[in-house]
């Protein structure tokens, strides 16, 4: 017999995979319950047993987050009113500045004008003084 390795070959399949699929899911789920190291009631016992461990953790790190973020908040308050106590101290002592500057200013102003009325009065007083000496009259205000 002559063998063709060009002749073609058509293969036919009958039925979907799906049946297999779910045979072969039955006997796995089969084998699993013989050969399960507990039974239904302990494996479900277990599950609860081990979801309350691990809620009593997260309500512990809940805790432990809930102090430090307290914590953190307490610091950044702290930060907060010594920065505005600061400002405050600040504002203060620059008004007290202000307060001072404007104070010598209108001590010096007065100096000033106590300084220029004099001169003011020396130079009327030598003014009348030189008249006199000269005789000429002063005109009258």
């Amino acid at each position: 017999m002559a063998r063709h390795e060009d002749d073609e070959v058509v293969v036919v399949e009958r039925g979907s995979p799906v049946g297999p699929f779910l045979w072969g899911l039955a006997i796995g789920a089969a084998v699993a319950l013989l050969f399960a190291p507990m039974s239904g009631e302990e494996l479900r016992g277990e599950l609860r047993q081990r979801g309350r461990k691990i809620r009593d953790v997260a309500v512990e790190k809940a805790e432990e987050l809930e102090e430090l973020m307290a914590e953190s908040l307490h610091r950044a308050k702290d930060r907060v009113e010594e920065r505005v106590e600061t400002a405050r101290r600040g504002v203060r002592e620059g008004k007290q500045f202000a307060h001072d500057v404007a104070d010598a200013g209108r001590a010096a102003a007065g100096t000033a004008r106590d300084e220029l009325e004099r001169r003011l009065a020396d130079a009327r007083a030598a003014r009348k003084a030189t008249k006199r000496t000269s005789g000429e009259e002063e005109p009258v205000a």
